[in-house]
């Protein structure tokens, strides 16, 4: 259990602001100045200064927030598991999970079916972001973690890696001819995610490691929806970059082709993320071990039952193998 002041400190750091955290902690402006006095002194460091409109934590003041806010999500999901042993005689409250929208569409669904399939009374609360909206949905402890395809800060979230995803360019069929390299896409309109999405994010690095950038295409069109995009380049109005799990079945199907240039084969990690320091970290890492499994099981059946499935089917998946 968190002392009275690590909560006001808490507060003070979320607000930016002695008075409108002591208005969301109902107590006195005064209180949280001595709540916040007390720990400087107990740290022995200055850990706020002040800025034209409020407060700003100092680099001390940012490591101790890092701490104590991991401290006080644990503190929450604990209360809530006795709750639920002193109710029903459960130590399960609800996984809270986030998940961004590549894989909330296309890689979550079997692996939460399978995963209710084995555990049929725990509940299940998941929500969709990019994985700055998912970060910062485990920061204030809304969600125990997430599974994202974005960049994140690795001082902050502890990780594992759920899967290596190939990155494909396609295409409706008989469109464009295979390219040799990514120059020969420019001429073709691209149809992508709109800012911020990790699908848009790994394209744009990539692009700018070779002194590209989305404009350098003939067109451009933005679509917040992947069965959007998909739709579009199945009729013809575009090419896109997917990850391949988005598309395998169309890819499967026939609907789409692969049009990947061999200076363009990228790969990019799905990773589980929670807050460094997790006592609940032991069974993250278990829950990814039993995703994982599924992942492959599925992978494997898929291919077993493909028609005439070559070994190098675009419709697998880059699962990792452990």
């Amino acid at each position: 259990m968190l002392d009275y002041r690590a909560h006001t400190f808490l507060e003070v750091c979320r607000q930016k602001s002695f008075t409108r955290a002591a208005a969301a902690l109902h107590i006195t402006q005064p209180a949280v100045s001595q709540h916040i006095r007390q720990l400087e002194t107990y740290y022995g460091c200055t850990l706020f200064t002040k800025t034209g409109r409020g407060v700003e934590p100092t680099r001390a003041g940012k490591l101790l927030y890092r701490a104590l806010d991991m401290m006080e999500n644990d503190d929450t999901r604990l209360r809530e598991e006795i709750h639920a042993l002193a109710t029903d005689g459960t130590a399960m409250p609800p996984l809270r999970l986030g998940c961004t929208r590549t894989i909330v569409d296309f890689v979550a669904p079997r692996l939460l079916a399978a995963h209710l399939a084995r555990h049929p009374d725990e509940r299940l609360l998941m929500c969709a972001g990019n994985t700055a909206e998912l970060v910062s949905l485990i920061d204030r402890g809304d969600i125990d973690f997430a599974l994202v395809e974005g960049s994140f800060n690795r001082n902050l979230f502890d990780s594992a890696v759920f899967s290596h995803e190939p990155y494909v360019a396609v295409a409706a069929p008989e469109t464009i001819a295979r390219p040799t390299s990514i120059r020969d896409l420019l001429t073709c309109r691209l149809i992508l995610r709109e800012t911020g999405s990790g699908t848009r994010e790994i394209l744009e690095k990539h692009l700018a490691a070779r002194d590209l950038e989305p404009a350098d295409f003939a067109a451009t069109i933005e679509l917040a929806s992947i069965p959007a995009i998909k739709a579009c380049v199945e009729a013809k109005a575009g090419i896109s970059f997917l990850y391949r799990a988005a598309v395998e079945r169309e890819l499967a199907a026939g609907t789409l082709v692969d049009i990947t240039p061999a200076d363009f084969s990228i790969e990019h990690d799905f990773a589980l993320i929670w807050q460094r320091g997790s006592r609940y970290a032991g069974r993250y890492r278990a829950l990814l071990r039993a995703w994982r499994r599924t992942a492959q099981h599925a992978d494997a059946t898929s291919e077993a039952t493909a028609p005439n499935a070559p070994a190098t089917d675009a419709g697998r998946t880059g699962i990792v193998r452990f």
